[in-house]
């Protein structure tokens, strides 16, 4: 990728960055998408201050051709016009060919969630799970919180110790673009925070004792992030589907999420309090769990009416 390519992109994720206080991992895949367009770009000798919209089409028949699916077309595409407003408002640009492209849109797909059965049975396993009791009682409370509040898998990495201190009945959790919101905890959660905090701080004292920097955040970890990474939380996830019999394919971070918001749903809970909870801007986002709710009670209606059966 030329020098140019590179000063173009990283011109526009300092704005973003800056402007719009854009996640990390927004800024991430932009990226990714945007060093992608440009070395396309350049093997047909063309680049970003000289792309037309015929390009940028040809482009996205491109991808298509490789496989990537509709949500990750619709991403590429939502960089790329971004990046040419962006150009196009510096002066860079004397037009925006990215103006009237018809994106691939996204395939209407419900979020898989989880019975409450199987999520108890995760919680079991995560208590049983861990070399020591200190790693037990860390993957008991991981997933006792992430269950309890809905938390991203970011969010809950990222926790600083700080936001837990004092047995709260509530954390503040910092969000998307620094959005700030409060969520409750459970009873269990409570308790699982309560029993890791006594290890966790027995070992930074040790640790401090011999010199080491206390850590901030609640799940300390040896990286250079200084918690345990999304990656690290992933695969713990798949080792705690495993031992509880369920298929490790179907169990991620963002199905607890879903899990979480289906199941306050079907107790009676308010829309709008669980868009608060999840963090959600739009109240659309939120809605789709009352399709997953349908789709539960229509197949629980088909497997258990007397009528349906005989059907």
């Amino acid at each position: 990728m030329s020098a140019e390519s590179d000063r173009w992109i990283s011109s526009f994720l300092e704005a973003q960055a800056a402007e719009l206080d854009a996640a990390r991992n927004t800024l991430l895949a932009y990226g990714r998408d945007l060093q992608d367009f440009a070395s396309w770009l350049e093997r047909r000798a063309s680049s970003f201050d000289a792309a037309t919209r015929a390009e940028i089409e040809d482009y996205l028949i491109f991808c298509e051709a490789q496989g990537l699916s509709k949500a990750t077309r619709a991403r590429r595409l939502s960089a790329i016009r971004q990046l040419y407003r962006f150009a196009f408002e510096e002066g860079w640009r004397s037009e925006n060919p990215g103006l009237r492209i018809k994106g691939p849109g996204q395939a209407a797909k419900l979020p898989q969630t989880l019975e409450l059965a199987q999520v108890e049975a995760l919680l079991r396993a995560a208590k049983d799970s861990g070399r020591t009791p200190e790693e037990q009682a860390r993957n008991a409370c991981l997933m006792e919180l992430i269950y309890a509040t809905g938390m991203r898998v970011s969010e809950l990495v990222e926790l600083p110790v700080a936001a837990v201190r004092g047995a709260p009945a509530m954390i503040l959790v910092r969000g998307k673009g620094g959005k700030e919101r409060m969520v409750p905890l459970s009873p269990p959660a409570k308790q699982a925070l309560a029993d890791w905090l006594i290890l966790r701080d027995a070992t930074e004292e040790a640790g401090a004792a011999k010199g080491k920097k206390p850590s901030k955040f609640l799940f300390p970890g040896r990286g250079a992030a200084g918690h345990i990474t999304r990656q690290q939380f992933f695969v713990l996830l798949k080792g705690f589907a495993a031992q509880a019999g369920l298929d490790p394919a179907s169990v991620t971070p963002h199905t607890l999420r879903h899990a979480f918001a289906t199941h306050l749903l079907a107790g009676g809970a308010d829309l709008r309090v669980i868009q608060t909870l999840l963090g959600h801007a739009d109240l659309s986002t939120t809605e789709i769990y009352t399709h997953v709710l349908d789709e539960h009670l229509k197949s629980l209606v088909l497997e258990h009416h007397p009528l349906a059966r005989k059907g």
